[in-house]
């Protein structure tokens, strides 16, 4: 059985590896919530709501120290009780497992 994707730890990346190929991106995406990849492949995104701003700032404060901890970092966009959160690795040029990982850690800190 395979591990589920919150339990894996990101690997360092800087480049030599392929982007995943589209059935792989499927196959990962299946196993997140809410998650949508934008339609070239290179990214993956889901929007966050809170109750306020504080709630907001004090989630990105989490997933930024998880982001940290991961060796992965997402790219995010604040708009007072929404938070955008955008990954993909820059030195693929595309989507790797370190992406849904990551997205599948953030899921569980938001839980």
């Amino acid at each position: 059985m395979e591990m589920e994707l919150e339990k894996k730890q990101c690997l360092a990346c800087e480049g030599g590896v392929s982007a995943l190929p589209q059935d792989e991106v499927e196959r990962l995406l299946s196993q997140l919530s809410g998650w949508s990849v934008e339609p070239s492949r290179s990214e993956l995104r889901k929007r966050f709501r809170f109750a306020g701003f504080v709630e907001t700032i004090a989630f990105v404060n989490r997933m930024a120290d998880l982001a940290e901890s991961e060796g992965h970092h997402p790219d995010f966009c604040v708009r007072f009780a929404n938070l955008d959160v955008t990954l993909t690795t820059h030195a693929v040029g595309g989507l790797t497992e370190n992406d849904f990982i990551l997205a599948a850690k953030i899921d569980v800190l938001a839980a």
